[in-house]
């Protein structure tokens, strides 16, 4: 991202999470969102020190409550998003469903879930660009959401083999 995006970010007021986005309408750096909700967290607990506190503060309002709040809605979406990608990477990678589910703290069966749903939604975006004739299509070609979904078969402590590898990782 550039200078001149990140100073506009860094003046822009939050109040919704949907205010949360670059000015082509992309999501904002996590560090970005991070950075703006510590200095509203930072206002608004200076408003709890006592009336006469010794030191020049800026204490927080209403506007810097309502922001972290956006800000935190809007971190937790981004983070979820990223869930069913991350869920997959890992699989690919070796992990297993009860390593997966561990890290997520739940059943390995809700992981498996998880992944379906963000294969889903991957393989829409993909017939999607296929239909408007995108010449790079984002998401998972049938062929990728076959062998994602093949994922999801996958014993709770059975390894999936890495691909370009020869044996179970």
């Amino acid at each position: 991202m550039s200078t001149s995006e990140h100073d506009r970010w860094k003046s822009l007021t939050v109040r919704r999470p949907d205010d949360v986005r670059t000015a082509p309408g992309g999501p904002v750096p996590l560090t970005w969102q991070m950075e703006k909700l510590s200095q509203h967290d930072d206002r608004l607990s200076n408003s709890r020190l006592p009336v006469d506190f010794p030191y020049d503060i800026e204490r927080g309002d209403a506007g810097d409550a309502l922001a972290a709040l956006a800000l935190r809605e809007s971190i937790r979406q981004d983070i979820e998003h990223g869930r069913g990608g991350r869920v997959h990477e890992a699989m690919e990678l070796g992990a297993t469903w009860t390593e997966v589910a561990a890290a997520l703290a739940v059943a390995p069966d809700e992981a498996r879930t998880l992944l379906r749903q963000w294969a889903s939604g991957q393989h829409h975006l993909y017939r999607g660009d296929v239909e408007r004739a995108v010449d790079n299509p984002l998401g998972l070609s049938p062929e990728r959401h076959a062998a994602v979904l093949a994922l999801v078969e996958l014993a709770d402590d059975e390894r999936a083999r890495p691909e370009g590898k020869g044996g179970a990782a």
